[in-house]
């Protein structure tokens, strides 16, 4: 339940974040309200937004990276819910399973009908294959 809260404070600060961005000025703005612009009249007046909507969009970054850690903590913590959601265990471990699968292709057929060097046998006895003779 405090996760799902979490999850949805999480989303809103999110979408929060980027309305707060997009209403801001970007730098060229204060160059033409210095000229006569029409920018300089606006609802907060020609300084009062950057002050204001500066220290939101801090404030809503300071929530939503507290808000990702603690969900991060949650989710690594949790072992069944989270672990059927994200995956169970981590990158290495779920690639070594990945090696041990056999492959479900073929290898190529060797070219002009030549077969794969078959590997030399470990004895260390007499061959049974005669000598070539010279």
């Amino acid at each position: 339940m405090f996760t799902n809260i979490l999850l949805v404070i999480h989303l809103l600060v999110a979408v929060a974040i980027v309305t707060l961005v997009l209403l801001q000025r970007g730098k060229g703005a204060d160059m033409g309200a210095a000229f006569g612009g029409g920018s300089s009249e606006s609802l907060f007046g020609a300084r009062g937004s950057a002050n204001f909507l500066s220290r939101a969009t801090a404030a809503l970054v300071t929530v939503f990276f507290l808000s990702s850690l603690t969900l991060a903590y949650i989710y690594t913590r949790q072992g069944g819910e989270a672990g059927s959601v994200i995956g169970e265990g981590s990158v290495i471990e779920s690639q070594s399973d990945l090696d041990s699968v056999a492959p479900l292709v073929d290898p190529p057929p060797a070219p002009d009908g030549e077969t794969e060097p078959q590997p030399e046998s470990q004895s260390t006895g007499p061959s049974d294959v005669p000598a070539v003779p010279e």
